[in-house]
């Protein structure tokens, strides 16, 4: 059969994608209708690199690889900071004040695997090893309280990946999707396989319809089949599945909270930050956050998008041109309600003296207060429940304030 066939038969099956459980239907009334993104960057971004204490007397020396004409590129922040010249969408957000950009920022973890400390990141405990596999953002869409005026009740989040990532494992419910590489079945395959699943297991049943449907809503953007043919957290399929995120999300009936890969941030060897690897992927981020605002359309305004690592890395330069596993760095929070324009970091300096462990950017931010406050302006959650049950152990970690415009 045809495409067009196959598009005629799923839009028969379905009056259309979110007239399903895939997405939130019974919204509780309100007056805002919040979006909230999160992309994790997998292996560390370096921060120094992404965002640069140009004001620091000790940067060039530590730093005598950026010593390049393209320095002067940079789009200048503040009188501390300038932004990675492969980022001028980022830059224009930042001067539009709907970016904000943390530096000096780390998890509570102070080690240096990527294992835990993507594990730290994303379920929110004070450190590795505690065993807990639920994540803060899940746990975060199970305490919401409808009758404070957000209309995210229906507590569903969405998975930009193969499986589930741990930051939204938990009770609240998740869907996760991906675009295949493979062709597409054929509708006659579609039906065979339907009635199978209707005979023996309907949650699969439905589990192939709402895959079904988000293949149909998002199959004739031509952007599609590019992104079929790239990983989706790749340098390369980065945008492509932005696009793709944002266009679920803006949809009137979509999923309101979702989360995102980046992979390919360990760069121990030829980093090059403004034409190495470093530099690659901060180009593809940077055409990520364009694709995010362009697929969000109107919603944009009542979004945001945090962009996170699981750590720095080290604040000088290695024998390969590149940099090590690190602690202290930066995290960007984007979108149409975000109250930006500022460079928050309480700047510890890149003296000897002030590196953490005579190697790292000293972390100053505790990352949780960034993640309790933007929670508690986006999404309503009060500090007991960010303190008790969405990041256990952090009482004494204070919400960071005027994150969100009210």
């Amino acid at each position: 059969m045809t495409g067009t066939t196959r598009r005629h038969f799923l839009a028969a099956t379905s009056a259309a994608l979110f007239a399903s459980p895939f997405v939130p239907k019974a919204w509780a009334a309100g007056s805002r209708d919040p979006r909230l993104l999160v992309v994790i960057l997998r292996g560390g971004l370096d921060g120094l690199g992404a965002v640069m204490p140009v004001g620091d007397p000790d940067f060039a020396a530590l730093r005598a690889d950026f010593q390049s004409q393209k320095l002067g590129e940079a789009h200048r922040l503040d009188s501390m900071f300038a932004l990675n010249p492969r980022m001028p969408a980022l830059a224009s957000l930042y001067d539009r004040k709907e970016a904000l950009i943390f530096h000096a920022i780390a998890t509570p973890y102070r080690a240096r695997s990527h294992f835990d400390g993507q594990e730290v990141l994303e379920n929110g405990m004070p450190k590795s090893g505690t065993g807990e596999d639920s994540g803060w953002l899940n746990r975060a869409l199970a305490a919401m309280q409808p009758e404070k005026g957000v209309r995210l009740a229906p507590k569903r989040g969405l998975a930009v990946a193969a499986t589930t990532p741990l930051i939204l494992r938990g009770a609240a419910p998740v869907e996760s999707w991906q675009p295949q590489a493979m062709n597409y079945a054929r509708a006659d395959t579609l039906q065979r396989l339907e009635a199978l699943y209707d005979a023996r297991d309907l949650k699969l049943a439905a589990a192939l319809r709402e895959g079904a449907r988000v293949d149909l809503f998002l199959g004739d953007e031509p952007s599609m089949k590019r992104l079929q043919q790239e990983a989706p957290a790749s340098s390369k399929g980065f945008a492509l599945a932005a696009n793709a995120a944002a266009r679920l999300m803006a949809a009137p009936d979509g999923p309101r909270i979702a989360v995102m890969n980046f992979d390919g941030w360990d760069t121990h060897t030829a980093e090059g930050p403004y034409d190495g690897r470093l530099a690659k992927n901060l180009v593809a981020l940077d055409e990520g956050v364009t694709a995010l605002r362009t697929g969000m359309g109107p919603v944009w305004a009542d979004t945001s998008v945090l962009i996170v690592t699981e750590f720095g890395r080290t604040a000088r330069v290695n024998g390969t041109k590149g940099t090590d596993h690190g602690n202290g760095g930066v995290a960007f929070l984007v979108g149409g309600r975000v109250n930006g324009g500022r460079v928050i970091a309480d700047w510890p300096g890149l003296s000897e003296k002030a590196l953490f462990e005579d190697r790292d950017l000293a972390p100053t931010t505790d990352m949780r207060a960034v993640l309790k406050g933007l929670l508690a302006d986006q999404l309503d959650i009060d500090e007991k429940t960010l303190g008790s049950t969405i990041f256990p152990g952090s009482e004494q970690v204070r919400p960071m304030q005027g994150l969100i415009r009210a």
